[in-house]
């Protein structure tokens, strides 16, 4: 036995993984299927490849994606980051569409480092790429049902084959649900008074593919999404002061609070991908909509009361004022459109080139409450943003000799945004504000060079520069300041070295690189601290450098192990750059900054960057006469992080470290299964965020998952 070739699209073409000039990273098949168990979210992905992290502070709707410890903690719903994700080929833009489930994949592929040349102008950190499983004429199809503790119940499943001779489609839904399970406890009579935590979510999607065996093929595809549950939980000063330990009071399945909290979101979109082959050339067409619609409200200080109130009428602990808002988009729309031209074999050069056109009408409404005055709102701003951007991009593939192949691409991207704010309600009797208007716009060209030296069949070397844009950004929050910010675009120059090698006989597979890279005129968002404000802001560089690490093996014809690990050193460089730390009384680490009240963050790492992440699974099985039992085991880890750009001992992130386990049975060639499995099965309890204007407030990771699940496959 061999391992399976891994085939990825990462340069829009067919391609052996262990032949691509990049640093990438795999995950497919069970490996999915088990990290997505209990009703994980996308954020199950963190640090299961090398130098992934993904973390968010609007729990299951807006994941923040970082890679190499390159991204942005910036919660706003217009948010722009530096990583793209990218799903059957359309890119998510806005940061609530990156939430969309994972279910009946065929792969999830990491691409490390700038990416501009193919995939657009906010790629300069990489993507994270989703390809669904798609329709054939085979009829295939699984169902796979799982309960557990904590309520949960969850369902997914796929059916699909042939309608004609010309036409086959495959239908995929999945349904999760838990229970509430965070008691919520009235802080003045200590009594229950609700509880939180739960949720309800389904995601279908339809597909359908023509190919009469000619020369044009089309795949469709509709996909929504629904979710209704509990919003983040804060939970007031639950870190020990002059610590990043627990207070002595907290407890994961209490919280305090007065406000209200609850999370509703919906999104539907569509694609089209139709492929015309011309014999030397083909042309690709990808048109892709999206649109989006939530609402989230939640208690932002954490706690009950105020300490204006009197003593005994705060807590836990002290809780100056009371915070309450919601963060709503009702309004959305994403409009793209792709051609390309590529070669059909020619030979020693491959190439394609091709135009990329976006267009995005986004309205985003912030309000604010007044919990101790019965829950009223008492703020309103709203933000409107139009995006407009186009592109030209080339790129060829070229066999210098048959042990050198040369890669190079090439990308103008044009950008503009038409942005406008307004606050209609304002509370403490100060003034509205508005309408306030910016119109960011910048062209830039991005480009890569990379090199491969083929040694033999199974082991590569190559090299890599490569330079990435992002387009300017606009902050519009004016719920409590009076303008807004925007940031000039960044670029990002990278250079990276690495080695594919496949060993053994086939049984091992070893990809390992080193890489650096500087970003100029770095995006960074100063978020809350004592000026209770979120402003953008551009440092002059920031630089990473480490090396990432993949290690797969079968090491009997029974036993897979495979292994991850990657080192990010990542600096902000910009000695005049100062920022307001926290509001909240914690014990910040920065000297002080060039303005009054300010520390300077020169020379911090990036924040939410850990310097290490790791990851390990081993999968053993047993046959038998009829079946196979396994037992499969995972572990993921990440380095200690700095939860804002200052540095601060209350908000430095403990090192975080999940085990997940999975023992089961299959039986009539694999088409049945049962297996009981368990998610982060130490019930790791770690801060993972915070809020930091108010008081201490965290928020924490997920708690411990067990359950038995069941699936049948249609083969």
């Amino acid at each position: 036995m061999v391992l399976e070739e891994v085939i990825v699209t990462a340069t829009k073409r067919e391609a052996d993984v262990q032949d691509i000039a990049i640093s990438i990273s795999t995950l497919s098949g069970d490996k999915l299927d088990v990290f997505a168990s209990g009703g994980a979210d996308i954020r199950f992905l963190r640090s299961r490849m090398p130098s992934l992290y993904i973390e968010s502070s609007f729990g299951r709707a807006q994941p923040r994606f970082y890679i190499r410890g390159y991204g942005n903690t910036d919660f706003d719903l217009n948010a722009s980051q530096p990583v793209s994700l990218v799903y059957d080929e359309v890119v998510q833009e806005n940061s609530i569409l990156k939430g969309f489930p994972v279910f009946d994949l065929d792969r999830v592929e990491l691409l490390r480092g700038p990416q501009g040349t193919l995939f657009g102008r906010n790629t300069p950190a990489g993507i994270v790429k989703f390809d669904s499983v798609k329709p054939s004429q085979e009829t295939d199809g699984y169902a796979r049902v799982s309960a557990g503790n904590l309520g949960s119940f969850n369902f997914e499943g796929a059916i699909g084959g042939r309608l004609s001779d010309s036409w086959s489609a495959r239908f995929s839904a999945m349904y999760m649900t838990r229970d509430d399970w965070v008691d919520n406890i009235n802080g003045f009579t200590g009594q229950k008074q609700g509880e939180l935590e739960g949720f309800d979510e389904w995601a279908t999607r339809l597909q359908l593919a023509y190919d009469a065996g000619g020369n044009f093929t089309a795949l469709l595809n509709v996909h929504a999404r629904d979710l209704n549950g509990s919003a983040r939980l804060f939970r007031a000063n639950i870190i020990k002061r002059g610590s990043n330990d627990f207070a002595a009071d907290y407890d994961r399945k209490k919280i305090y609070i007065d406000g209200d909290n609850f999370q509703k979101l919906n999104s539907h979109g569509a694609s089209a991908k139709l492929i015309y082959d011309f014999g030397r050339v083909s042309l690709t067409s990808v048109t892709g909509y999206e649109s989006v619609e939530v609402f989230s409200r939640g208690d932002i200080d954490g706690g009950y009361g105020a300490a204006f109130l009197g003593p005994g009428n705060f807590g836990p602990g002290f809780i100056p004022f009371p915070a309450e808002s919601a963060g709503s988009v009702p309004d959305h729309s994403q409009f793209t459109q792709e051609f390309r031209l590529s070669s059909n074999d020619w030979g020693r050069l491959d190439w394609q080139a091709g135009f990329f056109y976006f267009d995005e009408d986004l309205t985003i409404d912030n309000f604010g409450y007044s919990t101790l005055g019965g829950g009223v709102q008492d703020i309103w701003d709203r933000q409107n943003q139009q995006t407009r951007a186009w592109a030209l991009f080339a790129s060829i593939d070229y066999d210098v000799s048959d042990r050198f192949v040369l890669g190079a691409g090439l990308r103008y991207s044009d950008d503009k945004k038409d942005f406008v704010a307004e606050r209609f309600q304002s509370n403490f009797g100060r003034p509205n504000v508005g309408p306030l208007y910016a119109n960011p716009a910048d062209s830039e060209v991005s480009w890569d060079l990379s090199g491969t030296w083929i040694m033999n069949d199974d082991v590569n070397f190559y090299g890599r520069v490569a330079r990435g844009f992002r387009a300017p950004a606009v902050q519009g929050r004016i719920s409590f300041g009076d303008t807004i910010s925007v940031a000039n675009s960044e670029t990002n120059l990278s250079f990276e070295l690495g080695v594919h090698a496949t060993l053994a006989g086939g049984r091992t597979r070893v990809n390992f690189n080193v890489f650096s890279y500087t970003v100029n005129d770095l995006q960074l968002t100063a978020v809350g601290g004592q000026s209770n404000v979120t402003q953008l802001i551009n440092a002059k560089n920031a630089k990473g450098q480490g090396f990432e690490f993949d290690f797969e093996s079968l090491l009997t014809d029974n036993f897979l192990v495979t292994a991850g690990m990657s080192y990010n050193d990542t600096e902000i460089d910009d000695p005049g750059l100062s920022i307001f730390p926290c509001g909240a009384g914690c014990t910040v680490l920065d000297p002080p900054g060039t303005t009054p009240g300010t520390v300077s963050i020169d020379g911090n790492s990036l924040p939410q960057a850990p310097k290490w992440i790791a990851n390990l699974t081993a999968r053993w099985s047993l046959q038998t006469d009829n079946g196979e039992f396994f037992v499969f085991g995972d572990w993921a880890y990440r380095s200690k992080v700095n939860f804002f750009l200052y540095e601060s001992v209350e908000f430095t992130g403990k090192a975080l470290s999940e085990f997940g386990l999975r023992a089961g049975y299959n039986w009539n060639n694999g088409r049945h299964q049962v297996a009981v499995f368990g998610r982060n099965i130490t019930n790791e309890d770690v801060i993972v965020g915070g809020i930091d204007f108010n008081n201490l407030t965290g928020f924490v990771n997920e708690p411990a998952v067990w359950g038995v699940e069941y699936q049948i496959r249609v083969q």
